[in-house]
């Protein structure tokens, strides 16, 4: 049975600097202390004539320095970033049979495992040559997209991953409960959600865990766990206020999983309504 095609989910900060350059920590001890090092200067040079060029002179080449360091950082990030970017670009890419029309510039791949190579390569490039959280960030891609290539390696890869804090744990284990799903492996995927479920602030949304969460349920047979997962999602949604104190619609986690407690638990459906949308002509002056 053909595998379910999943999302990435994509926010990116930017990257820490190579091992073998300065490193970001420098540009702060450089800021936080340079009044101190011109108090301090001005106090040794008091009184001492010509040496005071001197000292003024090692101030300007020491300006200098931090002038480069702080120009190669920010293009080293740009850089860090834009190769980061040129990987996603790639698996993301179209895949067909048909040739590109006339005046496409994209990638097109005739097959998703020819899209995961050469996007596995592109995602090695960037952790060969970046470290911090742009490296970790290529590990991410690379083990999601080997799971077309090599799908044991990839778990591997995926559950290394998972046991890191940040936001790289937080998606790399919701990668994995989705595979171990996926694989019928329902009791392994639910432990993995509900370790989910239970961080205060993750970068998957709550409802999205929660929802797959109730499908993992409703597969095992636990109908009454999934309802009640089901109908939290929905009617939390039902309620929701904006600032203005004016109802939100509800977003299309929330409208499936109104439509899955329809199917489980009917009466218990009709307990939660949608907010009617807001006619076009609500809040005009009359006579308008």
């Amino acid at each position: 049975m053909a595998r379910k095609k999943r999302q990435v989910p994509e926010q990116f900060k930017a990257p820490a600097q190579p091992a073998d350059k300065p490193k970001t920590v420098y540009q702060d001890e450089f800021q936080s202390g340079m009044n101190k090092r011109v108090e301090e200067f001005g106090k040794r040079v008091e009184g001492k004539g010509r040496n005071i060029l001197y000292g003024l002179a090692a101030l300007a080449v020491l300006a200098v320095l931090a002038g480069i360091f702080f120009t190669w950082n920010r293009r080293s990030d740009a850089a860090a970033q834009t190769a980061l970017g040129k990987a996603i670009e790639t698996a993301q890419a179209q895949v067909s049979s048909s040739p590109a029309p006339a005046g496409f510039t994209g990638k097109i791949f005739k097959t998703e495992r020819e899209r995961s190579e050469v996007a596995v390569n592109e995602f090695q490039a960037v952790v060969d040559k970046y470290s911090g959280a742009v490296e970790d960030k290529a590990k991410y891609f690379i083990a999601v997209n080997r799971l077309r290539i090599d799908r044991n390696q990839a778990i591997g890869e995926l559950e290394g991953l998972s046991k890191m804090s940040g936001e790289i744990g937080t998606l790399s284990k919701f990668a994995l409960a989705q595979t171990k799903a996926d694989d019928g492996k329902f009791d392994e995927a639910a432990a993995l959600y509900n370790e989910l479920a239970g961080l205060s602030n993750s970068i998957v949304a709550k409802d999205t865990i929660n929802f797959e969460l109730a499908q993992i349920y409703q597969k095992q047979g636990k109908t009454n766990e999934a309802a009640d997962l089901y109908y939290n999602i929905a009617k939390t949604a039902s309620e929701a206020k904006g600032l203005d104190d004016k109802p939100i619609p509800m977003s299309q986690t929330a409208r499936e999983a109104k439509d899955k407690l329809e199917e489980i638990n009917p009466e218990r459906a009709k307990e939660i309504v949608e907010p009617a949308p807001e006619s076009p002509t609500a809040g005009m002056p009359m006579g308008m």
